[in-house]
């Protein structure tokens, strides 16, 4: 199977051709009741700090089949059991940017989450972002190697798509509710 060359495309877009047969028959469907992802990098939200911050949660990155791996605390990634729940917004990724397209994929995020067996879970340094940078550095995603947690948080803004709108509401209804007493209790005051 030959891959295809990016032909000077650095953009991380998320946007895969299905009508392109290559790509098309390395991309499984995306089963949302099964929680699979493939190819995808996925969130969902950390009860507290996403309440305040809807824009930080826990991050995974998964397989070619779809199988979700997460840095979940020291020296453990887990396999399709994400630390804080399933998750609420996934980016889905074209496996044509990785280096060695499937094969290279997935032995990235193997590789990744070896390493990350071996590491100390630190909540604002080397976390779950870092797990998922360390996959997409592994493989060169899109002939690049300087993934890091930051660049990976504000990708997923603009380029991640929530998996329902009660997802939606999951990750923005706290938030909201917090905002709501703060003018609430701005206004009494």
């Amino acid at each position: 199977m030959t891959t295809k060359t990016m032909s000077g495309d650095r953009s991380p877009s998320n946007i895969v051709d299905f009508s392109d047969p290559e790509e098309a028959v390395l991309m499984d469907p995306i089963d949302h009741d099964r929680c699979r992802y493939p190819y995808c990098i996925v969130w969902t939200p950390i009860p507290v700090l996403t309440w305040i911050f809807p824009f930080l949660g826990h991050m995974g990155i998964c397989t070619s089949s779809g199988v979700i791996r997460d840095f979940a605390g020291p020296y453990f990634v887990s396999e399709d059991l994400m630390a804080f729940g399933n998750p609420t917004k996934y980016w889905q990724l074209s496996p044509q940017k990785a280096t060695n397209g499937q094969a290279g994929w997935d032995a990235a995020v193997a590789e990744a989450s070896e390493i990350y067996k071996k590491r100390m879970h630190i909540l604002f340094y080397d976390n779950c972002h870092s797990h998922v940078a360390t996959a997409l550095n592994i493989m060169s995603y899109g002939g690049c190697k300087n993934w890091n947690m930051v660049k990976l948080a504000f990708y997923m803004i603009p380029y991640s798509r929530y998996v329902s709108f009660g997802a939606f509401l999951k990750t923005w209804i706290p938030f909201l509710i917090i905002v709501a007493l703060i003018i609430g209790l701005a206004a009494i005051i």
